[in-house]
């Protein structure tokens, strides 16, 4: 007999659903049993020490199983030769047949854990290769020598994780906080820094944006990066309701995490912190919005966009002659421009992406376009095919000598050979485009231009037809331009009424929805409903001059819609410093002395705002402050003229929403990580990876430049 020692195994084969095999192989001298199973998974069997030496039909009791759960080794004897070095392995002709009985015998046999395997019959594979240091065994499994207690056969089994516990864990965390609330801190100010962001492809950016700046931050370790994706989720949820103030809610919340575990540290109980915290929150966002003012004309909408773009006054003018055309409920679109200069074009009246049905019927050949003035519109979502659906309409319309453009679910057949055909013998100036949109959306869009129009909407839910339709049901537009892939529609047939009550549904709409597509698309509704779309075409000589741009007038315009929405406040931090003298009076009615220290944490942390304002300045913060804390509210510092003065009259204004914002995220997950007692991450892989894993690059193979490892442009 020959102990299991340097036989080399063949490849073993997966087994069908729910079947296990084993395998023993060499590691350090020792047999190691492993436990293979059809979905990948390998355990690990405790060791046989090397030179043991196992009759046919022995039992070893293996160590680490309970007892009387023994495996059973239906043979292992060899026979080792060398021939020109090589290992080789002489089966007998019993050892070929008890071969042959065990792969017939091998059959799916649920077991809940390796822990409860018993009896297992073991073939050692009996094909041996010229290099290899492993010995490999194929297990049998009997119906009869196995129990289970799972009867789906599949074991859960959970990644390793690394947890940190109490004042580690958050002081872990605050390492991560500040690496994110530094990097987005240099930005705030009018005498902010950029900061440059490198790109897996092309040229790094160089921008300002707070929110773009906390996305791209991606810290090594794990506690500490944990702690970064909490400020991320501040700056994301106040760029989301806000559109703008980002930096300023990072900075909150750093600071309001560093006070809250100060106290925590001391042995302050958390969630009464917490507590006093919430309280405090809303007891000033009740005071911020009793200062807060209306915007009250142009030059405020003016100093809001051009703070917000860094002071830009170019921006700030732009956007308060594009929010003059289009209103307070219209749409600023922002695209990239092919030059270099920055232009704003205004499209008026209602512009539907559906183009006409035939080339035949266009009017201006030169542009290919259909245009119309004083048009008739027939809105339905009626199918039109057959020529005794329009056949009643075309001769009532052809007495009033007027255009007509119909806008129906589908135009095709007859119909439309009608049309053509009329309208190539002049006795009709018609046109017709698809409905918009698909679904409940195309209704809706439908209803929007009956509205417009002064029409009726003619639908089948009705019980409405094309055949019935009288002349009063048709709208109006006064002039109508239809391209191949668009048509617009600037009408005066519509109430103002039912426009503003439609306008009003859907911004109750807007308020539920918590979709980007359809918050996008309802603000398009509103926007064709009540005026039109401004479209800001952002012009730059560089690539990376122009992202920054376009992420400055970004911030503007989210801005001055916040502004318009619920106010202004003054800005440069002066808000929130003056709302920190308010919090001493709130605090004496507290009760409980843990919630005073909540109380306080919010008070000293009102003040970072504007402190980092000055420091980015070039000014001592803490002076500044000890200057404007006895100043009334409208009183602030002017960081670009470095003067202390009314900043309401000076133009320095924030929007209310923005501040509001940014302090309520910024309490909320301050409050959050305070509570929290333990940190749980995944542990680290195991090195010795890829090289270009190892050398920090993107798995797969490729450098950190996106190319294949080794490969260069």
């Amino acid at each position: 007999m020959v102990p299991l020692d340097r036989i080399p195994s063949r490849p073993q084969p997966r087994s069908p659903t729910g079947q296990l095999w084993g395998t023993y192989r060499l590691r350090g001298g020792t047999a190691k049993y492993i436990l293979h199973s059809s979905a990948g998974a390998v355990r690990s069997r405790p060791r046989i020490p090397r030179g043991v030496e196992v009759d046919r039909g022995s039992r070893v009791t293996v160590p680490g199983v309970r007892r009387h759960h023994h495996e059973t080794l239906r043979h292992a004897r060899y026979a080792r030769g060398r021939r020109g070095g090589a290992l080789r392995s002489t089966p007998t002709g019993e050892e070929r047949k008890d071969r042959g009985q065990a792969e017939t015998n091998r059959t799916a046999c649920p077991v809940e854990s390796e822990k409860w395997l018993t009896r297992l019959n073991v073939t050692v594979a009996q094909s041996a290769f010229q290099t290899g240091r492993r010995v490999a065994c194929r297990r049998a499994f009997s119906n009869k020598g196995c129990r289970s207690r799972n009867p789906s056969g599949m074991v859960a089994r959970a990644e390793a994780k690394n947890i940190l516990f109490d004042a580690d864990s958050r002081a872990k965390m605050q390492i991560g906080i500040n690496k994110l609330a530094d990097a987005v801190g240099v930005t705030l100010g009018p005498r902010g820094r950029n900061v440059v962001l490198e790109q897996p492809y092309g040229m790094p950016n160089v921008i300002n944006d707070g929110v773009s700046i906390a996305r791209a931050i991606e810290l090594q370790d794990a506690v500490e990066n944990a702690g970064a994706q909490l400020i991320k989720e501040v700056a994301g949820r106040t760029n989301d309701s806000a559109g703008d103030g980002t930096t300023t809610a990072c900075i909150l919340a750093r600071e309001l995490i560093k006070f809250g575990i100060q106290v925590i540290t001391a042995g302050s109980n958390p969630v009464n912190v917490k507590r006093g915290i919430d309280k405090t929150c809303d007891y000033l966002v009740e005071r911020l919005r009793e200062k807060a003012q209306p915007v009250s004309g142009r030059d405020d909408i003016k100093n809001v966009a051009s703070i917000s773009a860094g002071n830009d006054s170019f921006v700030g003018e732009m956007i308060a002659d594009a929010l003059d055309k289009v209103g307070a409920d219209g749409v600023l679109s922002i695209e990239s421009s092919t030059g270099t200069e920055t232009t704003i074009e205004v499209e008026e009246g209602m512009e539907i992406d559906r183009g006409y049905v035939s080339p035949q019927l266009v009017n201006n050949m030169e542009r290919m376009l259909c245009e119309f003035e004083n048009t008739l519109v027939l809105v339905t979502d009626h199918k039109l095919t057959a020529i005794s659906q329009i056949i009643p309409l075309l001769e009532k319309v052809s007495q009033t000598k007027q255009p007509l453009l119909i806008i129906a679910e589908d135009i095709s057949g007859e119909a439309l050979a009608t049309l053509v055909v009329n309208k190539l013998r002049g006795i009709l100036n018609v046109c017709a485009i698809k409905a918009p949109g698909f679904g409940e959306r195309r209704k809706a869009l439908l209803q929007d231009i009956a509205i417009v129009t002064g029409g009726e909407y003619i639908s089948k839910d009705l019980g409405l037809n094309v055949e019935d339709v009288e002349m009063e049901q048709l709208g109006s537009a006064r002039k109508v331009t239809v391209a191949q892939t668009t048509c617009t529609l600037i009408a005066d047939a519509g109430s103002k009424e039912e426009i503003k009550a439609r306008v009003s549904q859907i911004k109750q709409e807007l308020e539920r929805t918590d979709s980007l597509y359809d918050t996008e698309k309802l603000s398009e509704r509103i926007a064709k409903l009540s005026g039109g779309v401004a479209v800001i075409r952002v012009g730059a000589a560089t690539e990376a001059e122009l992202e920054d741009r376009k992420l400055r007038i970004e911030d503007a315009k989210n801005a001055t819609f916040a502004a318009v929405e619920e106010g202004i406040v003054p800005g440069g931090g002066a808000a929130l410093l003056h709302l920190s003298t308010m919090v001493d009076d709130f605090a004496a009615s507290l009760t409980d002395p843990e919630e005073k220290m909540g109380a306080e944490i919010v008070r000293k942390s009102l003040m970072a705002p504007c402190r980092l304002i000055a420091d980015n300045a070039g000014v001592e913060g803490d002076v500044v402050i000890e200057k404007l804390m006895p100043m009334s509210w409208e009183m602030g510092y002017n960081a670009m003229t470095d003067e202390y003065e009314n900043l309401l009259a000076s133009g320095v204004l924030d929007p209310t929403k923005v501040t509001r914002s940014a302090l309520q995220n910024a309490c909320s997950i301050a409050g959050m990580l305070l509570t929290t007692q333990a940190v749980m991450v995944e542990k680290p892989a195991k090195k010795g990876g890829s090289a270009a894993a190892a050398a920090g690059g993107p798995p797969g193979g490729f450098g950190p430049q996106g190319m294949p490892s080794g490969m260069t442009i």
